[in-house]
């Protein structure tokens, strides 16, 4: 495509953004002043109607952008950095939170406010995360609270009973055992050297170690890690023209609530390097009630081999720039907080 054919594409483009309504080949000559005269214009977007960038709903209307000039839309766009104050603001508040959890759910919110779209954030663990440390806290009726923490700041709470008392002083020597003997160990390792230094002879005679049998029958070490995810925003969607019917809008809203559907969203983010930003235009091959909506995501990799992605939803009629900045400075926070 010759250069003014690509520059008047993407005024094309920005125009539907702006107003949503076909665009007619006289609007973009008074918009463009001197230079190509309307049936220039016109014979250009005859062109780039039969190369499939431009359809016509009606015969008499103007013309509407289609996914393929979108797309292209979208290659020409320069980002712009965020303030280093702003961004260090961002990084600042996200180290502020302990858990994965409560930085997932501030990343989607923060990005909800920054782009009036469907902010989205998830966090999907590793097979074995690492052990940063342990906590065992006495309970009366010889229950004990056990909380692990992995080094990608996923936090587990089990409060089990036991058989037998261990009193506080026991367990104090149980947490500082494992804390002193596994912090940055997998916990699958964890498991492994564990089991085979209480099947060991000698485990039969230490008191620590008997103990900590108790805990570690009743599941200290278990964690059964689930993506954290969060969709923060869905009602910005409902003030838009998306042609949906009441039943799809509906559908739209499900689906969005469903953990499962979010993570297939974000999946096609995961085979990206990481930091490298992507958009997909149309996700009607996702679900009917998606065809008119864009997603913006990219995935990062946090401490302890935590995969993530940091993403936007939005109309295809977005403000591409903002958003696709504010993805890309959300993710580097997330990264570095």
């Amino acid at each position: 495509m010759v250069p003014r054919t690509r520059e008047l594409l993407h005024e094309i483009v920005e125009t539907f953004i702006e107003t949503g309504e076909p665009v007619a080949s006289r609007a973009i000559a008074r918009h463009r002043g001197q230079g190509l005269s309307a049936p220039s214009i016109r014979n250009i977007m005859a062109d780039l109607d039969e190369e499939g960038y431009l359809c016509q709903p009606h015969t008499s209307a103007g013309r509407i952008p289609t996914e393929k000039a979108f797309r292209s839309y979208v290659q020409s766009l320069t980002l712009r950095r965020m303030a280093v104050a702003e961004l260090e603001r961002l990084r600042s508040e996200i180290g502020r939170l302990e858990t994965i959890e409560q930085r997932v759910e501030f990343t989607s919110r923060a990005l909800m406010g920054m782009t009036r779209g469907v902010g989205i954030a998830a966090a999907i663990p590793q097979a074995s995360p690492s052990l940063k440390h342990i906590e065992l806290v006495s309970l009366p009726d010889r229950r004990v609270l056990m909380v692990v923490v992995t080094r990608n700041h996923e936090v587990r709470n089990r409060v089990v009973t036991l058989d037998e008392l261990v009193s506080p002083d026991e367990l104090v020597s149980i947490r500082n055992y494992v804390n002193r003997n596994f912090e940055g160990w997998t916990l699958e390792a964890v498991r492994r050297e564990l089991t085979s230094r209480l099947e060991q002879a000698s485990a039969t005679y230490d008191d620590i170690l008997r103990k900590l049998t108790l805990l570690y029958s009743k599941g200290l070490l278990d964690m059964d890690s689930e993506p954290e995810v969060h969709a923060e925003g869905a009602s910005n969607l409902l003030g838009l023209d998306l042609h949906l019917t009441k039943e799809k809008m509906r559908e739209l809203f499900r689906t969005l609530e469903e953990k499962k559907r979010v993570l297939e969203l974000v999946d096609r983010f995961l085979a990206q390097p990481t930091g490298e930003l992507a958009v997909h235009v149309g996700l009607g091959e996702m679900h009917p009630s998606m065809g008119e909506l864009s997603l913006i995501g990219v995935p990062v990799t946090l401490a302890g081999g935590l995969s993530a992605v940091v993403a936007v939803l939005g109309p295809m009629r977005m403000n591409y720039g903002r958003a696709m900045s504010a993805v890309l400075h959300m993710g580097e926070a997330f990264l570095k907080a």
